[in-house]
């Protein structure tokens, strides 16, 4: 029988206010983890909180901006008051569309401390206790943009493939400890992001959100936008102990759009 069950496991997810983020909390909790996750808006850490789960897991939020220093390591410090850690799901991270030629010095060092230093600080933090127990998983939510770099996400692209190179090397270093350490590119996916990227597109062709979105679907191989719920799925897997040979990977999740060997 497959084990998927996470009960006694306490988990942390960054940033996860929507979208992939909320749907893991959601789904690690289904399956009876302790979940605590983080936002930047106490509303979004209200809402989510409220989550009813199907198990024994729990959900608890906490208001953090995981792109500035001191307000991620006070997320750290009450995190570990709490107890030692699990699961780590570094999800927290945005994707501005801009051009490299006006994109300053600041621009690239704020989304570095977001998308990147953020997993940097919450792994270092965490991975000591997974060693320890001999038992451990980190998940790194990258992007395909990491793998298969777009002109418009430039920066984007550059930390994403750099928390894939980030999994690996500590894949390969602390394995031997238990710790499995893997990350997940997800391709088009119907979130937030790429509802803005669909307005924008619209808005510059004089079509609709919706419009975009169906007529790109059309080019993914299963002929759609992927859900939350899939991405975290996979996620969830790699967290239980039926993944426990899975590590140093680095798995798409995009309707077989990367067609490569």
């Amino acid at each position: 029988m497959i084990d998927l069950s996470l009960e006694g496991k306490k988990a942390v997810v960054t940033g996860a206010s929507l979208g992939i983020g909320a749907a893991v909390v959601k789904m690690l909790a289904d399956q009876g983890a302790s979940v605590t996750f983080c936002a930047r808006t106490k509303d979004s850490v209200e809402e989510l909180s409220k989550y009813k789960t199907k198990g024994k897991g729990t959900v608890k939020g906490l208001t953090a901006d995981m792109g500035e220093e001191n307000s991620t390591n006070e997320f750290i410090e009450t995190v570990q008051s709490a107890g030692p850690t699990d699961i780590l799901i570094n999800n927290v991270g945005a994707s501005p569309s801009r051009n490299f030629l006006y994109m300053t010095d600041d621009d690239w060092r704020s989304l570095h401390e977001l998308n990147l230093l953020s997993a940097v600080r919450c792994t270092r933090a965490f991975l000591p206790h997974m060693r320890e127990q001999k038992w451990g998983r980190v998940v790194m939510v990258s992007s395909s943009a990491g793998k298969y770099p777009n002109a418009a996400l430039i920066d984007y692209g550059a930390t994403k493939a750099a928390m894939i190179s980030i999994s690996k090397s500590l894949a390969k270093k602390y394995g031997a400890d238990g710790v499995l350490i893997n990350s997940v590119l997800p391709g088009l996916i119907h979130t937030a992001m790429w509802e803005r990227a669909a307005n924008e597109i619209a808005e510059a062709v004089g079509s609709t959100a919706e419009s975009v979105i169906e007529n790109n679907g059309k080019g993914v191989p299963v002929g759609r936008y992927g859900t939350s719920e899939e991405v975290a799925s996979l996620i969830v897997f790699l967290c239980s102990n039926a993944a426990s040979y899975v590590s140093g990977t680095s798995i798409e999740v995009d309707g077989g759009q990367a067609a490569h060997i």
